[in-house]
């Protein structure tokens, strides 16, 4: 049974209710399981519904256990969905900028299309692929959002979005060999994106990996990335809003931090305190903000931890007093850790060949306490600095 006929099997009373027999079943489960039911229910039914049951427990990270439980996944769908959150969020945007109508091309199993429906916006959905089209079709049928979303099974080139406020595209970046890297080798490429997303009468948003060059960020468009729970999950490229403006979001919250265009900061000495700005900081090229923050500087030109004499909290790093620091020796370092009783250590490492897992093997860390050592350059010479986040 292919991906499209098991979702329609799935999709009606009988293989709803068989989703409600298999909704908890444990992996190491699964054989006996199969096996009872097989006896009752045609057996690619029952694989089916396994194989279904198997990607909710999967997609509970990505959209919470509620509405996972409701929805249908193909493989492809949980792994390129966007987060819940994420969705909620640029949602919410689309919101503030007055759309109230957006069509949402490679639209995936739905997650945007969701987030965009419970903000009130009519959606045309389409994607290309059958079976992906057919499960967003019936998340929006399971969330009780078709009366919002029309969802099409289509070609996305020659969808009609005149009458759409807004148009949003999220290309496929993966292929049979893995992530794509080049954006004009997205599904579709990213320079027609563009072309559809300068149509839109409103506003238009353009879903792109977050290590997109910021050469390849198109004249006109905001660039924006984002991270959530300090993990980065995407860059955006928006139209109609802040032309040229380049900001990193963090969620939850959300918090913003907006570019500047601030020189690069200066390197020093190294202070009492190390700051690590988050992901989508980086991504975004405004560590130089997050460094004029704190009233700080670089440990090394090219690396992006921040050092500091001052503790000043700011919500685009996370900060480490710092207590030792000393030219890179694992002699020394496993010394120290006796020394001090650390037992369980973090390692973070921006500059530097040596593997977290190698570290922790040669040192063997025991004892009651905790810390974290940064394995970085401070000016061009590798090194070693202990300390421990800042509660």
């Amino acid at each position: 049974m292919n991906d499209l006929d098991a979702l329609l099997a799935l999709d009606t009373p009988a293989g709803r209710d068989l989703l409600d027999q298999v909704r908890d079943t444990d992996p190491a489960e699964e054989l006996a399981v199969a096996t009872r039911l097989r006896r009752t229910h045609p057996a690619d039914l029952v694989s089916a519904a396994l194989g279904q049951a198997r990607l909710r427990q999967r997609a509970v990270a990505k959209f919470g256990a509620e509405d996972a439980g409701r929805m249908f996944f193909t493989p492809n769908g949980v792994e390129q969905s966007t987060r819940a959150s994420v969705a909620a969020y640029r949602a919410r945007r689309f919101t503030a900028l007055g759309v109230t109508s957006v069509a949402d091309l490679c639209c995936g199993i739905g997650g945007d299309a969701i987030a965009l429906a419970r903000a009130g916006i009519r959606v045309l959905a389409v994607d290309r692929d059958p079976a992906t089209a057919a499960a967003a079709r019936a998340n929006a049928e399971a969330l009780g959002l078709d009366g919002l979303i029309e969802v099409r099974e289509g070609d996305v080139a020659e969808v009609e979005t005149s009458g759409y406020d807004a148009v949003f595209v999220d290309p496929a970046r993966r292929g049979g060999r893995g992530r794509i890297f080049d954006p004009e080798a997205y599904s579709p490429p990213l320079s027609w994106a563009v072309r559809a997303a300068r149509t839109a009468s409103r506003a238009a948003a353009l879903k792109v990996a977050p290590g997109i060059p910021h050469e390849a960020v198109p004249d006109g468009a905001e660039a924006e990335w984002i991270s959530d729970g300090g993990d980065v999950k995407e860059a955006v490229l928006w139209f109609g809003t802040e032309p040229g403006a380049v900001r990193a979001t963090l969620l939850p919250g959300p918090r913003t931090l907006l570019s500047r265009r601030l020189l690069d900061p200066d390197v020093r000495t190294p202070g009492r305190y190390l700051y690590e700005p988050d992901g989508a900081v980086i991504r975004a090229h405004l560590v130089a903000e997050v460094a004029d923050q704190v009233g700080g500087g670089l440990l090394d030109a090219t690396i992006a931890y921040v050092t500091a004499d001052e503790l000043r909290p700011t919500p685009y790093a996370t900060a480490y007093e710092i207590t030792d620091l000393m030219p890179f020796n694992v002699k020394k370092l496993k010394a120290l850790l006796r020394e001090r009783g650390v037992g369980t250590l973090t390692v973070k490492k921006r500059g530097s060949a040596v593997e977290p897992e190698e570290l922790r093997r040669k040192v063997k860390p025991q004892g009651p306490h905790a810390a974290t050592v940064f394995l970085t350059r401070v000016a061009g010479a590798p090194t070693m600095l202990l300390g421990h986040p800042v509660r």
